[in-house]
């Protein structure tokens, strides 16, 4: 067993422990379909999530967004973000990332399908004033598989018990966000 597969199965258990009406996962032919709507490859431990756990419904507080459907959906958000990004002076969302999940007030977990590792990026909007939309971008995690990690062992920023740890590790300025937003990439 690989320490992906490993990492595949304890996520399991946590959801299927956290929520007993957990989505089926979605099968290859639904991944192929997403994947072609969106136009990229779903990072491959994204896509394993949702073709081996379950078509979202677990994970951090909001939980994660169903890959497709109606309403609120992985494809459907991203989307309509994209759509909003081309062609205007300050895009707001980058190619390449995919919001699997929202924090309220307009706030999203997304991840960038784009990098090797894939990094998962927090969106917060509350603080722009007008212009780029690059300060509203930040690093979370440098891959998706540590931000998992966090979740499941309950250190990550947004579990409230964390902060009486003293080892939180926030979000920081995404250093790609600028560059990203202007080259649509």
């Amino acid at each position: 067993m690989t320490d992906l597969d490993d990492l595949l199965q304890r996520v399991a258990v946590r959801a299927a422990s956290d929520s007993e009406d957990l989505p089926a996962p979605i099968d290859d032919a639904g991944i192929a379909e997403a994947e072609g709507q969106l136009g990229f490859a779903l990072h491959p431990l994204l896509a394993r999530l949702y073709r081996e756990v379950a078509d979202g419904g677990f994970g951090p507080d909001y939980r994660l967004l169903p890959l497709l459907g109606p309403g609120s959906s992985v494809v459907g958000e991203y989307s309509t973000r994209r759509a909003a990004s081309v062609g205007v002076e300050h895009p707001k969302w980058p190619e390449g990332v995919v919001p699997i999940l929202t924090w309220g007030c307009a706030m999203y977990a997304g991840v960038d399908c784009l990098s090797d590792d894939g990094q998962v990026l927090l969106f917060e909007p509350n603080p722009y004033s007008g212009g780029s939309w690059d300060q509203c971008w930040f690093l979370d995690s440098a891959g998706l598989a540590a931000w998992l990690e966090t979740w499941l062992s309950g250190t990550g920023w947004f579990e409230e018990d964390a902060f009486d740890g003293g080892d939180l590790v926030e979000p920081r300025p995404w250093d790609q966000a600028a560059s990203r937003l202007s080259s649509g990439a």
